[in-house]
């Protein structure tokens, strides 16, 4: 019975073993299976985690490229400044830090209200900047406290200095810190990899159109750190690579002799060389700072330039739109020529307005100018006679023959956000309206008014168009895209934009026409005594309209309500070098506030400087 009861406890304690043992070798093989998994399966992914864990990748900012005018003048460069930056999530108590901060150095309301804005649109871990300049002393002042400022830093790093501040600055537009918006469209167009440690992107102007020449590549310094964060030794580095330079066909010197010239004022101005499309001046009145957008504007400063009635975020030569006024009756007189509507012998008589139905339509000239062809209607400035060829083409016909000239679309400049403008037609006006076309309302177009809407950029190409007997070039900013790393040269070629089909003899009339109202019409007083022989239009376009029994009286008129003034015109009538279009807003007469500017202009580069071509 003893060795029965035995022999069965054999079997429990085999049975156990055998259960504790299988237990024992599972265990050991989910361990095998484990430890491969973590040592061979995910080797990579730890192995890098235990990189990241030693080594910190630290980005080497790119220096941005620059920015030089045709004669090699820097307008936009780069320069290392002191900035004091602080990193929030390492700040114990951030208001008492920013208390304490401002009995080191000066700390401006300004300075404030940038830092709490960025702060809420920036990263949780990303450095931000209190004060984005600091003089040696204030250096000297911080550098002793920082051992007890956690989160705070001065940092050296590269800033964008536009070395003659407002000047030219919708041309160059600015740059500033990528935003939310910013972040998500590079991320869109997988350009996310560019951008690793670049804190700032092209916001407008040329900064913004050249963003992929001027950002450069981002290098990196590959730094081994210990547990505790203190950097132990650099393991590989990448140096970055400078952005490319642009120099621009832009004459600068003249670009600030213009804004000189404006002071005050409100308007825009487009100079061209007629054979390649080269811009010369490229002026937006009034301008702006653009350091002010480099580390974010505050709200204060952003109201006041955003609702300022005298617009100086407004890029006028490639938003702005204006009706051409009488600058558009050279075009009006190609028109009517070559549609057949006219022949250069035919006449009518202008009493100083036209009937139409009811309506009186006035002319500038109260008093009539008698007997008038085709190029006298242009060295008077007749309106009466584009009253009437306005009426006998109609819109639809005047839309085909102006088309050419590329009033209403965009030059294809080399900036962003150009507008289109609007070249009435009754499909335009049905599709916009739902309204069919009035023949009453073919008066206004003939005399560059109603629907009639342009940039001056298009009013500039236009011009340089007839200089160029047809030929439009597209206009472009940029001469060359130079490679500062590599010696590079890429240069920009002459591209046609399109070309308007006129006879030679209808454009000799009408420039003919042109160059007389600079010798004894409207434009005769300003360039009295000039070398070159210039061939231009005047312009007075209307703000308000005013009523068919009424005159027009500008003491009488809020300044903003005064009529715009215009001008267009290219040098030497025989030889073009130069041609150029532009508006002084509510300035009246186009021969008293437009014309003396594009006088500076032509003596500038013909006179002072002998050949635009050239310079």
């Amino acid at each position: 019975m003893t060795s029965e009861f035995r022999s069965n406890d054999k079997g429990d304690f085999r049975l156990r073993a055998s259960f504790v043992a299988a237990l024992v070798l599972i265990a050991f093989g989910l361990l095998l299976l484990r430890f491969a998994y973590l040592q061979v399966w995910r080797h990579s992914d730890f192995h890098t985690m235990s990189e990241e864990n030693r080594v910190a990748l630290l980005p080497l900012q790119a220096p941005r490229g620059e920015i030089f005018d045709r004669h090699g003048n820097i307008i936009a460069r780069n320069g290392s400044v002191f900035t004091l930056e602080i990193e929030p999530h390492k700040v114990p108590n951030l208001e008492e830090t920013l208390e304490f901060l401002g009995t080191l150095i000066s700390l401006e309301e300004l300075d404030l209200r940038r830092f709490r804005r960025l702060k809420g649109e920036l990263r949780k871990f990303d450095s931000i900047p209190l004060r984005p300049t600091l003089n040696d002393a204030e250096v000297a002042r911080l550098v002793v406290h920082l051992h007890r400022l956690p989160g705070v830093a001065v940092n050296v790093r590269s800033m964008r200095y536009y070395p003659y501040g407002n000047s030219s600055s919708h041309l160059l537009g600015h740059i500033g810190r990528i935003s939310k918006k910013d972040r998500e469209r590079i991320e869109q167009s997988d350009q996310a990899s560019s951008y690793f440690g670049t804190s700032h992107i092209g916001k407008l102007g040329l900064e913004q159109a050249y963003e992929a020449d001027l950002r450069g590549r981002t290098g990196f310094d590959r730094m081994e750190i210990t547990a505790g964060g203190r950097m132990v030794r650099s393991l590989a580095q990448r140096l970055p690579v400078p952005g490319k330079n642009l120099r621009l066909s832009i004459d600068g010197e003249l670009q600030r002799l213009i804004e000189e010239a404006y002071g005050k004022r409100r308007g825009a101005l487009v100079a061209m060389v007629p054979a390649t499309g080269e811009v010369l001046a490229f002026v937006s009145m009034p301008n702006f700072n653009p350091a002010l957008f480099i580390d974010g504007i505050d709200s204060a400063t952003w109201d006041a330039l955003n609702n300022s009635p005298d617009k100086p975020l407004l890029n006028r030569p490639l938003r702005g739109t204006y009706p051409p006024g009488s600058t558009y009756k050279p075009f009006m007189a190609l028109a009517a020529l070559e549609s057949g509507t006219r022949t250069p012998d035919d006449t009518i008589y202008d009493p100083g307005y036209f009937m139409f139905g009811n309506h009186r339509f006035r002319d500038s000239n109260p008093n009539g100018n008698g007997t008038v062809d085709i190029r006298k209607s242009i060295v008077v400035s007749s309106d009466t006679y584009y009253y009437i060829v306005a009426r006998d083409m109609g819109v639809d016909r005047i839309h085909q023959y102006i088309e050419p000239w590329g009033f209403g679309q965009k030059t294809g400049i080399d900036l962003i956000g150009e507008v289109n403008g609007i070249l009435p037609s009754s499909k335009w006006k049905q599709e916009r309206f739902k309204q069919p076309w009035h023949p009453g309302e073919n008066m206004s177009i003939g005399i560059g008014q109603g629907y009639n809407s342009f940039s001056v950029l298009q009013m500039a190409v236009a011009t340089a168009g007839l200089a160029n007997r047809g030929v439009l070039m597209k206009p472009r900013l940029v001469q060359s895209i130079e490679d500062p790393n590599t010696g590079e040269v890429i240069k920009t070629e002459p591209e046609v934009l399109r070309k308007a089909e006129v006879s030679d003899k209808h454009l000799d009339l009408v420039i003919d026409a042109m160059v007389e109202v600079n010798k004894s019409g409207t434009g005769a007083r300003v360039f009295a005594g000039a070398p070159y022989a210039v061939a231009g239009k005047t312009g007075t376009a209307q703000v308000i309209s005013i009523g068919q029994n009424e005159k027009y009286s500008a003491s009488r008129i809020a300044e903003r309500h005064r009529d715009h003034s215009l001008y267009i015109a290219f040098a030497p009538a025989d030889k073009p070098q130069v041609a150029v279009a532009l508006i002084v807003e509510n300035g009246g007469f186009g021969a008293a506030a437009a014309a003396p500017i594009a006088r500076l202009v032509f003596d500038h580069l013909l006179v002072q400087k002998g050949d635009a071509r050239a310079n």
